[in-house]
């Protein structure tokens, strides 16, 4: 016997119109952008949008075991109306009604109804209570990243919408940003080494190959490839490290600047790691580069924002993004911070002193959005929050967050035995970076304090 059913209703003001909410839901990506990170979901089928008959099916990951999960579409009224139905899945009967309320010309309310029933009548009974937590929690996210990234796009609804190339789509950040885009109406083609499709365009940056032909026609790129630097560095490491970023951003660049009619845009990825250890100085793009670079970081910097010179001289606009700390439980430093400080064994690292620039990733992602729209915007632009925190600010607020003791620092020692010059330099290094040119050119960020991001990423 299925367990008892549950009915869980969440309504949202959206700040467009019915039929501009609705499209956005019918845009390549809005499953995706509305997935929690905190949740490990993966898409492995889609066809036919939301049209009636039309199907997605997702895996679901719960600790070891995976859970196959396949919704069917159906009611499809567009603009005001449709519904996911499971058809195979771990609950006796899951529907999810999605409704568009118009309120005006440029508002409406969107309201989600999900009627479930779990499998077992036991089981059912003694899950209730934390699966509508969990439901509601996902509901609240998603109304969350809905509503804001609705208000983003309609800041440039007077604008055309963009051909963008975008490499390094299949990371951390990629993974947020190319289904942002798509839902905003902007046609994204990634830059892969494997290219498998019509918006797909091959290129090996270490044989120094890419179709550049393909990139004709496109109205800006994207370019985040790069070697990741989270790990223990030794010789062969830095030097892809190094050839990763300089190669490709070059290799890129003077592809851009021959091409007949060149993009208007390139926003290249760089990172605070430029200005170096510079203890509690307050850093802004305006802050002068540390005459000799003390540190693999410093010199890597340089040579990346300056491997795009061949399209600034071509008069392509380059904005290189000085990236801090990218949070998200999906990846990246704050993923890797979680498993212990769930156990309880959390802390700063070393004297936890050292400021960290950090920016929750949907900030991110939105400040890379300004970049590509902001047409007086170039050079090089800081991309971390207007309030960096300590090392131990950091902890306690993930501590707080996860309702979690965070006082078990990682000595710095300890640190440089694990990881040897990344510790010092990636670690234990202190860069308190703001956000100055984002803020002068109007970027308005949705998570500028550390708490409220924390809870966000983490549906706390």
């Amino acid at each position: 016997m299925a367990g008892s059913s549950e009915v869980i209703e969440r309504s949202v003001m959206l700040p467009v119109g019915a039929e501009e909410a609705f499209a956005w839901h019918e845009r390549p990506g809005a499953l995706e952008r509305l997935l929690p990170p905190w949740e490990r979901v993966e898409v492995l089928e889609r066809s036919d949008g939301i049209t009636d008959g039309a199907r997605v099916v997702v895996r679901i990951h719960q600790g070891p075991i995976a859970l196959r999960w396949v919704a069917r579409h159906r009611d499809y009224q567009p603009g005001r109306r449709f519904v996911d139905d499971q058809v195979e899945g771990p609950f006796a009967r899951w529907v999810h009604t999605h409704l568009f309320e118009p309120q005006g010309p440029t508002s409406c309310r969107l309201i989600d109804r999900i009627e479930l029933t779990p499998p077992a009548a036991a089981a059912g009974r003694l899950a209730a209570p934390l699966l509508r937590r969990r439901v509601e929690r996902m509901l609240a996210y998603r109304h969350e990243v809905l509503a804001a990234d609705l208000a983003a796009h309609a800041r440039y609804r007077d604008r055309p919408r963009l051909a963008i190339a975008v490499t390094g789509a299949g990371g951390l950040l990629g993974r947020t940003l190319v289904p942002f885009l798509t839902t905003g109406g902007h046609r994204v083609v990634t830059v892969t080494r494997r290219p498998r499709g019509a918006d797909q365009i091959g290129w090996d940056p270490t044989a120094g190959r890419l179709d550049a032909g393909r990139l004709e026609g496109i109205d800006a790129v994207v370019h985040l490839a790069g070697e990741p630097i989270g790990v223990r560095w030794t010789a062969a490491r830095k030097r892809r490290i190094r050839e990763s970023r300089v190669r490709g951003t070059r290799l890129l660049a003077e592809a851009l600047a021959r091409l007949p009619r060149p993009p208007r845009v390139l926003v290249s990825a760089s990172g605070i790691g430029v200005y170096g250890n510079r203890g509690d100085a307050t850093l802004t793009e305006a802050s002068p580069l540390l005459d000799a670079p003390p540190d693999f970081l410093v010199e890597v910097g340089r040579e990346w924002e300056a491997a795009a010179d061949a399209a600034r001289t071509a008069g392509i606009r380059v904005v290189s993004t000085r990236f801090g700390m990218i949070l998200s439980p999906a990846g990246g430093a704050l993923g890797r911070m979680l498993p212990p400080f769930r156990l309880g064994v959390g802390g700063p690292l070393g004297s936890g002193r050292q400021w960290v620039s950090w920016a929750a990733i949907d900030d991110v992602v939105g400040a890379v959005h300004h970049a590509l729209m902001t047409d007086g915007l170039a050079g090089p632009v800081n991309v971390c929050s207007p309030e960096p925190a300590t090392s131990r600010a950091l902890a306690q607020a993930l501590g707080r967050v996860l309702g979690r003791p965070a006082v078990l620092p990682a000595p710095a020692p300890a640190l440089r035995l694990l990881f040897g010059e990344m510790a010092d330099t990636a670690l234990l290094g202190s860069q308190r970076a703001v956000p100055s040119r984002l803020l002068e050119s109007g970027y308005r960020f949705r998570y500028p304090a550390l708490e409220p991001a924390l809870r966000f990423l983490l549906g706390r």
